[in-house]
């Protein structure tokens, strides 16, 4: 498996990071634009991945509440 730039990894993130709720492509055009290479499925699917945690630990509370609510138990 190959190295990439830190750089390339943090821009990727970022844009991943703005666009994720926003009903517009993945950064693969942004970073076909910006001259990166391009990084592969894994990368890809370590992105999404990363998004995901994200999204579960912050909304976490919600969704406990939600189930709690959901199965009578609050």
């Amino acid at each position: 498996m190959p190295a990439y730039p830190l750089y390339q990894a943090i821009i990727l993130t970022i844009v991943q990071g703005f666009t994720e709720f926003l009903p517009v492509s993945p950064p693969e055009p942004v970073s076909m634009a910006a001259g990166l290479k391009d990084p592969g499925l894994s990368f890809d699917i370590a992105l999404h991945f990363g998004t995901l945690i994200a999204i579960v630990v912050y909304f976490f509370k919600d969704w406990v509440q939600v189930l709690g609510r959901g199965l009578g138990v609050a």
